[in-house]
C-alpha cells in the first residue's frame, strides 16, 4: 500500500469517514481508512447506557438498515451496527495509526499528498494519495477548564456509568445533555451528586425525555444544582468555586467535567488549512466540502467548530458523497 497512489485516503473510522469510504468504494476509487484508535471510537467513548435522541434511520451509511426494535437506539446497539457495516462493504481500516503530517508533494503535473503517521508501536510509515479527507470528529477533544487539578486521576471529561461511584460524592460539571443525564444516572445507583454550571438554567439542547427529569430532581433537593457558577480549582477531596455568593466548596470523590468537546484542528492548521482557533472552525465550500488547500476536504463532525450541535451523524453521514462526486468529476 506505501508504494501506491491511493486516489483517497480518509482519516477517521466514525460514521463520517465510513460513509465516504463506501461512496469511494461504489466508484472503484482506492482508497484507505486511517484511525488513531478502533473503529468508531466515538461512539464508544459514549456512556455506556446512552440511548441517542435520534431515530435508527439518521444513523444509517451505505443503504444497510439499522434494525432494532427500540425508537431510538442504543450506544451498543450502534456499535453491532457499524461493525456490521464495514463487514459487509469489506471496507479497508488501518487501526491504531495516527496522522501526523498532511503535505503537498510539489513537482510533477499529479497533484498528491504525503500522510506521515504513527502506529501504537511507534512504527512511522507514509503513504501517498490524490486527495485527503479529514473525518476526526470532535468527541476525542474535550472543552478544558484550564483550571489547577483539572488532570488528576479522579478527574474525568468522560463519563462512562454510575456503579463505581455508589455511594460516593461527584460533581458533575455542565449544564447540556451529557452533563444532565451523568447526574441522573449517578443520582439513581447512589450516589451523592452535586451539578455545577456557568449558565443560569440548563440548556435548551437536553433531551425532551430528560430535561423535565433533571429540573424535578433539582427541585425536589436531590441533585443540588449551582448556577452561575465557575469552578476554580480541584483538589484530592474538593472542588473551589465561585458563585454569585462568593466562594464555596464542594466536597468531591470524583469530578466530571461534562463541558463539552471540539474539532482537533492543528493536523488540519500543519496541513495548511487557514484555521480559525478562537471558533475552532476551518473554511471549507459547502457545495464540495474542499477547504482552502486543494484535495483537502472535510466530513462530518470536524466541520462544526465550538458549536458541536448542529452537526451530528444524520447531516455529517452525506458528506462522503458530496466529496466523492466531487472527486469522480476531477480524477
Amino acid at each position: 500500500m506505501s508504494d501506491t497512489t491511493l486516489d483517497l485516503l480518509i482519516v477517521g473510522a466514525g460514521p463520517a469517514g465510513l460513509a465516504t469510504a463506501i461512496a469511494a468504494k461504489r466508484h472503484w476509487f482506492s482508497y484507505l481508512v486511517i484511525d488513531k484508535g478502533g473503529l468508531v471510537d466515538g461512539i464508544f467513548r459514549f456512556p455506556t447506557n446512552m440511548v441517542f435522541f435520534t431515530t435508527p434511520e439518521l444513523l444509517e451509511i451505505g443503504g444497510l438498515p439499522f434494525v432494532t426494535p427500540y425508537d431510538k437506539p442504543t450506544r451498543a446497539e450502534a456499535l453491532r451496527y457499524y461493525r456490521r457495516v464495514v463487514d459487509t462493504y469489506d471496507l479497508t481500516i488501518a487501526f491504531d495509526e495516527e496522522v501526523v503530517g498532511i503535505a503537498r508533494e510539489t513537482g510533477g503535473g499529479d497533484r498528491r499528498f504525503a500522510v506521515s503517521t504513527r502506529s501504537r508501536l511507534e512504527e512511522a510509515r507514509t503513504r501517498t494519495a490524490r486527495a485527503v479527507v479529514l473525518a476526526t470528529g470532535y468527541y476525542g477533544q474535550p472543552n478544558r477548564l484550564g483550571v489547577p487539578g483539572e488532570d488528576l486521576a479522579h478527574v474525568s471529561h468522560f463519563y462512562t456509568e454510575a456503579h463505581p461511584y455508589y455511594r460516593k460524592r461527584v460533581v458533575v460539571v455542565g449544564g447540556k445533555n451529557s452533563a444532565a443525564e451523568a447526574a441522573l444516572e449517578l443520582y439513581r445507583s447512589g450516589a451523592r451528586v452535586s451539578l455545577v454550571h456557568r449558565g443560569p438554567a440548563l440548556g435548551d439542547s437536553i433531551k425532551y425525555w430528560v430535561k423535565p427529569d433533571i429540573e424535578n430532581r433539582i427541585a425536589e433537593g436531590s441533585i443540588p444544582a449551582y448556577f452561575q457558577t465557575a469552578v476554580r480549582s480541584i483538589t484530592q477531596t474538593t472542588v473551589h468555586a465561585v458563585s454569585p455568593q462568593g466562594p464555596m466548596e464542594l466536597p468531591a470523590d470524583a469530578v466530571f467535567l461534562l463541558t463539552g468537546y471540539h474539532p482537533d484542528l492543528d493536523l488540519l492548521a500543519r496541513a495548511g488549512v487557514q484555521v480559525d482557533a478562537e471558533r475552532r472552525l476551518a473554511p471549507y465550500n459547502p457545495e464540495t466540502m474542499e477547504t482552502n488547500v486543494p484535495g483537502l476536504y472535510l466530513a462530518g463532525g470536524v466541520v462544526s467548530g465550538r458549536d458541536t450541535a448542529p452537526v451530528f451523524i444524520e447531516n455529517g453521514r452525506l458528506h462522503g458523497e458530496t466529496i466523492v462526486r466531487t472527486l469522480k468529476a476531477r480524477l
